[in-house]
């Protein structure tokens, strides 16, 4: 899953952003890249594919970045294979606006020739820079505005972020279906990121974005609004748990720490659900009565990357133990299936 970072403040922002964004490599990614409003009020930025070694490594070696205000991203290729041209963030023609985007944005080939007819020039194979093109489209003056232009034109689920040299004293983000997203608040300084772990060496003050939000961040302050432009207000939440919890903990890579801690996690997950002779207590927590969990006649699991792999662990489990027909599929492709299901059939989404 894309990784995306945002920050502004007093702070150069590029060592913040390549910090977080490697906070964010449990996720997964294939390439990696930056922008900032320079001190000149440009828009600049580099990206490589790959690693995020070799983004700073390209940033150490000719293309130094400085900026106050700035985004990055680490992304897993949807649209478009791995490469440069295909890493985030996106620009428009004018080289006013940049974008770094989660998600998949279901509509964009007839809005990606839509712009082409209206002499649009696109530089990537990726869904991602139509949103570009389109605030370039919208924009008349106020940013907030043209992200809401936008947010009206395209379809799917996603979260996404925008800077602007026009607009050098805001980040705006928006969420829009199960991408996540957390504003990290400082003192005269504000951090976004799609996971708290990527900002919790410098905050733990978080709000959550929620689906069909935008935020405007400022570094004195965050306006958080549904997409119609209605005010929301959303308690502060302090973290207290520790960062060492969701990183790599002194081990050479996350899936060596996670097969290590497999036995106290499945100790953790049987604490309390399994009595003195060994039965199964379960009672009210899956959220269904057993006479209709004891109704099913199909099981249905999906999941993406390790969650699908542990998904056929589970498939080829329930078959033995449930001796009714279980079927995997693949996340990404749930929707868009043609698949036999009825009201008999239980889904577990992992």
């Amino acid at each position: 899953m894309c990784g995306i970072v945002g920050y502004i403040g007093e702070r150069d922002s590029v060592p913040v952003i390549m910090d977080s964004l490697g906070r964010l490599e449990y996720r997964g990614y294939d390439s990696a890249g930056i922008a900032v409003i320079d001190d000149t009020g440009a828009l600049v930025g580099s990206k490589a594919e790959g690693k995020l070694a070799r983004l700073a490594e390209r940033l150490a070696n000719g293309e130094a970045l400085h900026g106050h205000v700035g985004v990055g991203h680490t992304r897993w290729a949807t649209h478009g294979r791995p490469s440069d041209e295909n890493a985030h963030p996106h620009l428009d023609c004018s080289k006013k606006f940049a974008v770094v985007h989660n998600g998949i944005i279901e509509n964009y080939a007839a809005l990606r020739a839509e712009l082409i007819g209206e002499g649009h020039t696109f530089t990537s194979e990726t869904d991602t820079e139509v949103l570009a093109h389109l605030l370039e489209r919208h924009y008349s003056g106020d940013l907030v505005t043209a992200v809401r232009h936008t947010l009206a034109e395209v379809r799917g689920a996603f979260a996404l972020g925008v800077i602007s040299s026009d607009a050098p004293d805001r980040l705006i983000f928006a969420r829009n279906g199960a991408s996540p997203l957390v504003v990290g608040l400082g003192e005269g300084e504000m951090f976004v990121a799609s996971d708290i772990p990527a900002i919790l060496q410098y905050t733990r003050k978080v709000i959550v974005l929620e689906e069909g939000e935008v935020v405007e961040v400022r570094r004195d302050g965050y306006a958080l609004t549904a997409f119609d432009g209605k005010t929301i207000d959303r308690e502060v939440r302090q973290i207290a748990w520790e960062a060492s919890s969701a990183e790599k903990s002194g081990f050479k890579h996350f899936m060596l720490k996670e097969i290590f801690e497999q036995p106290n996690v499945v100790k953790e997950t049987l604490a309390g659900r399994i009595d003195e002779s060994h039965d199964v207590q379960l009672g009210m927590e899956l959220g269904i009565e057993e006479i209709v969990l004891r109704a099913m006649t199909k099981i249905s699991i999906t999941g993406c990357g390790t969650a699908y792999h542990a998904g056929m662990v589970g498939m080829y489990l329930m078959r033995a133990l449930c001796k009714i027909p279980v079927e995997m599929e693949l996340a990404s492709e749930f929707r868009y299936g043609d698949r036999a299901m009825d009201p008999r059939t239980l889904t577990i989404a992992m």
